[in-house]
């Protein structure tokens, strides 16, 4: 993993993410985001 692309931790949960250099922007996984929000058990069930 590079400093470009990491996992932060929101709730003791992870998030991707990646920073785009070119536009200066940082790109958060949507799966991940709206998996923590909603509580949700797919993407845990999806790495299993």
């Amino acid at each position: 993993m590079t400093e470009e692309t990491a996992i932060k931790l929101f709730e003791q949960k992870q998030i991707r993410i990646h920073w785009n250099a070119d536009e200066e922007k940082w790109y958060f996984s949507i799966v991940d985001v709206i998996g923590i929000l909603t509580d949700d058990s797919i993407r845990s069930i999806e790495e299993s």
